[in-house]
């Protein structure tokens, strides 16, 4: 389902342990890591998306989690010319997404990601509160900044922690032999 705009209805997750540590997965087969996030399905809430994609790509049930909140509307980022299908109909250009942020309140021994017949992850961690936006791909920083930055007061109320500044990865000289494009 992609909108009238080009992007797809999504939700993203924000995992927080009792320690304000968030949950970070690893995709399968990839050094790609990234909060847990799924696509709306038609006729769907993004409440009930958001207990879906938990319980298939974390395996937590809704009695494992708290929802302390939710962002006011949708979060935007595009994807870079090279993942775009172009060839296929309607053209997704992007995801729009509501972000929910959720307290751990079962035990992580609870966490299975292999619940789902085509899993996402294939191994997980808890990380400082801005340790993802200094690590997700470079597309989805702002969304992550953004989704931390309206959500992050529910989990810390007396001051977000400091964020760290995002650096610009550094190019690296191509090895000799290479030529430049």
């Amino acid at each position: 389902m992609v909108d009238s705009d080009g992007f797809r209805p999504n939700v993203g997750i924000i995992l927080a342990n009792a320690a304000g540590q968030v949950f970070w997965a690893r995709r399968i087969g990839q050094n790609a890591w990234q909060f847990p996030q799924g696509g709306i399905k038609a006729q769907e809430t993004p409440e009930e998306a958001l207990f879906r994609e938990l319980e298939e790509e974390v395996g937590l049930a809704p009695a494992d989690v708290e929802v302390m909140g939710c962002t006011r509307g949708w979060l935007r980022y595009r994807l870079p010319r090279r993942l775009i299908r172009s060839r296929s109909r309607p053209v997704c250009i992007g995801q729009k997404q509501v972000w929910f942020l959720l307290r751990l309140v079962g035990e992580e021994e609870q966490v299975q990601l292999d619940r789902s017949e085509r899993p996402e992850f294939d191994h997980w961690r808890w990380v400082d509160f801005w340790h993802p936006v200094q690590e997700v791909v470079f597309f989805k920083r702002r969304v992550y900044t953004r989704a931390l930055q309206e959500l992050g007061p529910l989990l810390f109320p007396d001051g977000l922690p400091r964020q760290p500044p995002v650096g610009r990865p550094r190019r690296s000289a191509p090895p000799r032999g290479c030529r430049r494009a």
